[in-house]
């Protein structure tokens, strides 16, 4: 069956795959256009497999909150090369992962991924598809959800920097604009934790051997150390969990201090902090 121009050309308009291999497939297909589909389903398979491997440090981050600010999401859809994370189907792509996130409030990545889309076909095999017709690895490598009385989003301008943070004591305006604040604190400064409780028994140890290690290196005696090792601690403290850390807009007051000179009582019940690079 001879193939025209008019065939690829559709099939291309169907699936966004490139002409020559819209032309192959076709040729393979002797012309059915189900059949060719399928078959550039299989290559998107193929890469997948083939680059399954490879690693993917740029795309793009986005985060959005529900109707209400109760709920919010973020999401990473990483590829290989920059250039790839500016295609319009790679940002749609993006987009449409968030969206399905929102919608759906998938509970984990696979239930995600599992979303059904507009012509029944799942989320990753639109992703598979895009593999195919680009030649790299993509994947959803971070999926995160916040819930709080309030819940402020940020993106970073780069757009590979997402924060969502979890505030109580919700109120007006003022709420939403000291979430952005703090939300921004979390991007600049990378907090561990929401305060010392919520550091792990496993990185309190390893800065107390720290803490002794340094203050043995500087000649101080034995029985000092475990002091000086906490003296330390509380510093680590300080520059690592956000409600103590020095707000960077203003050092003469602690996030902690921020929130509730906003809102009496106010803080932050959880935050997720999400980059691609």
């Amino acid at each position: 069956m001879a193939i025209t121009a008019q065939d690829v050309n559709r099939l291309r308009q169907e699936t966004g795959a490139g002409m020559m291999d819209c032309k192959k497939a076709l040729t393979e297909a002797n012309g059915d256009f189900e059949a060719a589909k399928d078959i550039l389903r299989k290559q998107g398979q193929k890469i997948a497999s083939k680059r399954a491997d490879n690693t993917t440090s740029e795309g793009a981050v986005l985060t959005q909150v529900n109707a209400d600010a109760t709920v919010g999401k973020v999401i990473a859809l990483a590829c290989e090369t920059e250039p790839v994370s500016k295609v319009e189907d790679f940002k749609n792509l993006a987009q449409a992962v968030l969206d399905a996130a929102v919608s759906t409030n998938a509970a984990t990545k696979e239930e995600l991924l599992a979303t059904p889309q507009a012509d029944g076909r799942s989320l990753q095999d639109h992703i598979t598809d895009l593999m195919g017709k680009i030649g790299e690895k993509i994947d959803v490598v971070s999926y995160e959800t916040v819930t709080a009385e309030r819940v402020v989003a940020y993106n970073h301008s780069n757009g590979k920097l997402g924060v969502l943070v979890g505030l109580t004591n919700t109120g007006g305006k003022e709420v939403t604009e000291v979430g952005k604040d703090v939300a921004m604190q979390i991007a600049a400064m990378r907090p561990i934790a929401v305060d010392k409780d919520g550091v792990d028994a496993a990185t309190i140890e390893r800065e107390i051997e720290i803490g002794k290690e340094q203050a043995r290196a500087e000649g101080k005696p034995e029985e000092m150390l475990e002091k000086i090792a906490q003296g330390k601690l509380n510093k680590f403290y300080k520059e690592s969990t956000l409600l103590n850390q020095e707000f960077v807009k203003d050092s003469s007051l602690t996030i902690a201090k921020l929130l509730d000179n906003t809102n009496k009582g106010m803080t932050v019940t959880e935050f997720k902090r999400v980059a691609i690079g």
